[in-house]
């Protein structure tokens, strides 16, 4: 994809209503894979079913809940796709617009690609990851080769990443503890120490290194690709009232991670993906929380750090910044189970793989 389709195409959020309806610059797709937009995750409202949606796009069918689309070799190529929410009177409250890009099938093939997965515990779990090289082992896709010091053992053969139950951006930057870790931050320090920081020669501060992990822990070169699933921990406890200041931080903190990424490896698409919706049952929350966060409150949060990650992000193709939209395609009913208030099911997590296969397909 053509850094210019960021430029001209951004997305266009209302803000007349109070529904906050936003939509990333571009959504992306592959023929083949199903992609969905929810409605309830595009919106902040805690009852979308009281309005009605209305998507107008030359590909994929409104239901009740969602737009979808299973693209098609004749559809590759990029499509207007806007969206108008009315009330129960049919008055229009909300509009918005973005770009639908449909890669080809074989977008990538014979190419090898180096892919690096850093997040939290979505990542630790290693689903998205594990369905991630299922995507791309089908025929017409490039040869994807996982780079990464942390292997859990639901990973399946080749599959590795650096996804950490419980981090954020900053720990990646900055976490180090000297009684674990070792002569270098690999697998021994997965827990205490980011795999991006190494000891000092004394042993007992760290340093980032990225060009070192490079050397010692991916066979001396730089990845292709750099996948961010991140923000939950970032900002899960800020006030729901006003999330802005924890914001705030985070993106500096994002900043920071990016901006190293793409020294250290200049040529690397650096995918981003926004932070993932809640659990639409207020029950998932009360199983991890005891209602101490209440699933509103999260959705207040979530749904202000997006809206702020597409501002903050968007237009910056020169750093190797895309923005994917993780958000967007994650059911929040049927891919969550029942007492989990943030933590995907099977299906929630090939919906997240899907987003991020789809966007990597467009680099070609």
């Amino acid at each position: 994809m053509r850094a210019f389709l960021f430029l001209l195409l951004l997305a266009l959020r209302a803000h007349a209503g109070d529904l906050q309806l936003t939509l990333p610059p571009v959504v992306y797709a592959v023929p083949g894979v199903p992609l969905s937009i929810y409605y309830d995750n595009v919106v902040l409202t805690p009852n979308p079913e009281r309005y009605r949606f209305e998507v107008s796009c030359a590909a994929g069918v409104g239901e009740a809940r969602r737009w979808t689309l299973t693209a098609t070799e004749a559809q590759v190529g990029d499509h207007p796709l806007s969206i108008v929410v009315k009330d129960a009177a049919g008055a229009v409250i909300e509009q918005g617009k973005t770009t639908l890009h449909i890669s080809p099938r074989e977008a990538g093939q014979g190419k090898t690609v180096r892919l690096l997965l850093v997040g939290d515990s979505l990542t630790h779990a290693t689903h998205y990851p594990n369905e991630l090289a299922r995507l791309f082992a089908e025929p017409g896709n490039p040869r994807m080769v996982f780079l990464g010091t942390h292997r859990p053992a639901a990973a399946r053969g080749g599959v590795a990443h650096e996804g950490y139950g419980g981090w954020t951006w900053s720990r990646f930057l900055t976490q180090f503890s000297p009684a674990e870790s070792g002569e270098t931050a690999g697998p021994l320090a997965s827990k205490a120490t980011s795999p991006f920081v190494f000891p000092s020669v004394d042993g007992k501060t760290g340093v980032f290194d990225l060009p070192r992990y490079f050397r010692e822990h991916c066979a001396g070169l730089p990845p292709d690709v750099v996948l961010f699933l991140l923000g939950i921990n970032d900002c899960f406890g800020a006030d729901p009232e006003n999330p802005d200041p924890r914001i705030d931080l985070m993106l500096k903190q994002a900043d920071g991670l990016l901006a190293a990424f793409h020294q250290a490896a200049p040529e690397a698409m650096l995918a981003v993906g926004l932070t993932t919706p809640p659990n639409s049952r207020q029950a998932g929350f009360t199983a991890n929380y005891q209602d101490r966060y209440p699933r509103w409150g999260w959705k207040r949060i979530q749904h202000r750090l997006d809206e702020r990650m597409i501002e903050h992000l968007s237009g910056r193709e020169s750093e190797g910044i895309r923005i994917v939209p993780t958000e967007l395609n994650l059911d929040p009913v049927d891919g969550y189970p029942e007492n989990n208030g943030v933590h995907p099911n099977a299906v929630g997590y090939a919906q997240i793989a899907a987003s991020f296969h789809a966007a990597i397909k467009a680099e070609w």
